[in-house]
Order: C-alpha cells, then sequence, then structure tokens
C-alpha cells in the first residue's frame, strides 16, 4: 500500500515520474474500501500523550485567529504537547483554490509559529474546505511546503494508550448536496452512498479491532450540540450507533464556533467541541435536554487534552489563555477494553 510518509519521502529524495504521479493521483481522488490508513505516534516516556485541539481557523490571522495561536503556543510549551488535532474548516471561505494557494502559507505556516506548535498536525476536512480544491488539502505537495501538515479524509492515530479515528463526517450531510449557494469538490466521495456505506463499515472494523486503552472519535461536524448548527441528524443516525456499540470514550469536532462538553445520558461518550480557532461570537446558544450540558462557551479559544492509561484531561481555553473549563476522566468510570 502506497502510504503517505512513504509518498513524501519519495518526494524528497527522487525526481517524480509519469508512474508515481498517477498512483498519487489515484490514491486521493479513489475512494479507498480498504481498512482506513493508520499512522504511529509515540507517547512520552511517563507513558503519558498530550496535545492541542483547534478548529475553524483559517483566516489569515484575522478574527482573533493570531491571538488564539499564540496562548495555544504558551499553552503548548507548558503541556510540552506531542501533536496538534484540527477539527476542520481549516481555510476560509472556500478551502484552497489549489496546493500553491498563498492562503496555506498565510493562514496555516505564518500563524502557529510557536516553537511548541511545530509539531504533527492531524486535520480533517470540513464542510468550508469542500468548497474549494478539497483534494488540495490531501496532497503531499503541502507537507513538502510545511512538514507539519497531514489532512486525509479519515484515517487511524495510534498512540499506544489512545486510538483516534479520524472521520470525513461533510459527506453525510444531506442539505450540502442540494443547496444552490455552494458548490462543492465532491471528487473521491462520488458515488455518494457507495462512499458513505465502506467508510461506515471502515470506521466499525477499526473500532472492533481496536485494542487501546482509549477510542477517540474525531470529526468536524457535531453529534452533539447546542451552537448554532446544532445536533448533525445524520451522524446520530448513522454514525453514533457504532460508537456505542464499540465503547468510545470521546467524540471531538468544531463545526459550531463554540466550546462544549456534553456528556451522554444513555453511554459513556464525552462530546467535545472545539471550533472556536477565529470567528465566533453567534449568540444563537439553545439549550437541549438530548444529553447533560456541563459546559458551552459562545466564543474564541481551544482546548487541551493530557491522556495516561488511568485518565484523560481536558481544559477549555479562551483568546487570552484563561481556562473556562476543565474536567478529568478516570478510566476505570469509563469503558473498558
Amino acid at each position: 500500500m502506497v502510504t503517505m510518509a512513504s509518498m513524501a519521502s519519495h518526494f524528497r529524495t527522487r525526481a517524480v515520474d509519469l508512474r508515481c504521479l498517477a498512483v498519487v493521483f489515484c490514491a486521493v481522488l479513489v475512494p479507498s474500501f480498504a481498512e482506513l490508513q493508520r499512522f504511529e505516534h509515540p507517547i512520552k516516556s511517563d507513558g503519558s500523550l498530550s496535545f492541542l485541539v483547534v478548529g475553524d481557523w483559517g483566516r489569515k490571522g484575522l478574527y482573533n485567529q493570531s491571538e488564539v495561536a499564540f496562548q495555544m503556543g504558551r499553552i503548548g510549551e507548558r503541556l510540552d504537547i506531542d501533536f496538534v488535532i484540527s477539527t476542520g474548516d481549516n481555510f476560509y471561505d472556500n478551502g484552497l483554490k489549489g496546493v500553491y494557494d498563498p492562503a496555506f502559507r498565510e493562514s496555516f505556516t505564518k500563524v502557529y509559529t510557536a516553537k511548541s506548535l511545530q509539531k504533527q498536525w492531524y486535520s480533517v476536512l470540513g464542510n468550508h474546505d469542500y468548497r474549494g480544491d478539497a483534494v488540495a488539502q490531501l496532497s503531499p505537495i503541502l507537507r513538502k511546503i510545511d512538514k507539519r501538515w497531514l489532512c486525509l479524509r479519515s484515517f487511524i492515530l495510534d498512540t499506544e494508550i489512545v486510538e483516534f479515528i479520524f472521520v470525513d463526517t461533510t459527506p453525510f450531510v444531506d442539505s450540502y448536496f442540494v443547496e444552490p449557494d455552494h458548490v462543492y469538490d465532491w471528487r473521491g466521495v462520488e458515488p455518494r452512498r457507495t462512499y458513505v456505506s465502506h467508510l461506515l463499515e471502515d470506521v466499525e472494523l477499526a473500532l472492533r479491532k481496536s485494542t487501546a486503552k482509549w477510542k477517540i472519535v474525531v470529526g468536524h461536524h457535531a453529534i452533539r450540540s447546542v451552537g448554532h448548527h446544532g445536533d448533525t441528524p445524520e451522524l446520530i443516525k448513522y454514525l453514533l450507533p457504532i460508537l456505542k456499540a464499540n465503547n468510545v470514550d470521546l467524540y471531538i469536532n468544531g463545526h459550531d464556533h463554540c466550546l462544549e462538553h456534553i456528556t451522554s445520558l444513555d453511554s459513556s461518550i464525552q462530546y467535545l467541541t472545539s471550533g472556536g480557532g477565529s470567528k465566533a461570537w453567534r449568540g444563537d446558544i439553545e439549550h437541549r435536554d438530548n444529553d447533560v450540558l456541563k459546559f458551552v462557551y459562545d466564543g474564541q479559544g481551544f482546548m487541551s487534552m493530557k491522556m495516561t492509561q488511568a485518565s484523560a484531561a481536558f481544559a477549555f481555553y479562551d483568546v487570552v489563555g484563561k481556562v473556562l473549563h476543565k474536567w478529568k476522566i478516570p478510566k476505570q468510570l469509563h469503558s473498558a477494553v
């Protein structure tokens, strides 16, 4: 199997011939119905793992993106983070125009400049990313421009104690396929029914086979949210039953430009929204009774998490780095492997 890592190494060490270009083209554009691609990231020598989560950010430093990035750098240094997770909507308003779009540098490389943020970024696509050249964000060429960048539609990140399943949630949403005001880049997704069906099979297989102490699923769209966009019915119908059946601990998303912590009434899943990377303050929080709302902040910010075999501790920060909410989950009270 051709992996993103092997392709990047190939591009660094030799000229690209037409046959290799064809392989890259097929890998990016053709839906893969095999097992999800897997990446590994080591934990620290003390057995812990620390990372930041930010979403809905790419605005060339505007709307307080730079201020959030500064605080991410400060907290990232304090926690000695191992990597950063992006929950999508990486480039506004309409994704990238291509692999050499200057917006990539202007919204990513030139904004997240702190030393602590010069770690691997693991990213998924959001709906705004699909409004541009979605395939460009998946290209190994961007990894040559900035080695931190890794964005795929769906994939697995194995960190020994935690297994992350990144899920491409945009193709689940019915409205994107009928709305007249925007054009989406569905290359590699259509036929949609087949794509979503196989993706669900891949996610279920990955979760069922996982022996990790913790299971975390990351997507752009919320399953549960009291923010502007609210719950995503398609994810509740198709994805949530798989998460419940396989003892997933956390579902992390962006999409709503706020910070949220919601606990489930009928499972051990905790729903965490980190979508405050830049433009926020919608002012239309709607409290619902589906699950238990522990915290919501209708503003800019990000999330940190530190995990061990025994516990997961997370915190939400605002644009000046103030801790707004923190929570610790002991594993013995959560899903057992």
